[in-house]
């Protein structure tokens, strides 16, 4: 794997909202929804303060992680690089940035959420020693809110 020098990794901060919805919306297998609007991924950077992050090379955006935790374990979401820009270790970079704000809050775990069918996704997270407990299964449930 190359080195990421040449992206820079800055914590996701508010300002960045508009250039990563555009970024997302390019990125094959990520999912977009009502969670991320500009007031849902303000509350939640908010609520997670420093613990997301960007990657930019010459001022571009090629990468994103969201990251935030509930006091007993962490979850990362929207994980995205620029397929131009995958294999130089920027992905990692990002994850390492996420997973290292969240042992600084004593955090001792943490989940991510990928599509069954995004095979790169799925295929860049088994190689990089996450596993696929199969002992459990995420259920959900929209809840009505007055937003």
């Amino acid at each position: 794997m190359q080195n990421p020098s040449a992206a820079e990794i800055h914590p996701f901060v508010v300002e960045d909202y508009a250039r990563a919805l555009a970024f997302w919306s390019t990125i094959e297998g990520l999912g977009l929804n009502e969670s991320d609007t500009p007031e849902a991924i303000e509350a939640f950077l908010e609520r997670n303060l420093g613990f997301s992050a960007v990657a930019l090379i010459e001022g571009t955006m090629v990468g994103t992680v969201l990251c935030g935790h509930n006091g007993r374990a962490g979850s990362l979401h929207h994980l995205a690089v620029a397929p131009s820009c995958r294999g130089r270790g920027i992905g990692s970079a990002l994850v390492n940035f996420a997973l290292s704000k969240l042992a600084t809050a004593n955090i001792p775990r943490c989940n991510i959420f990928v599509y069954t069918e995004n095979e790169e996704g799925n295929r860049f997270w088994l190689n990089s020693g996450w596993k696929d407990p199969t002992t459990w299964k995420v259920l959900q449930k929209h809840v009505q809110t007055d937003a």
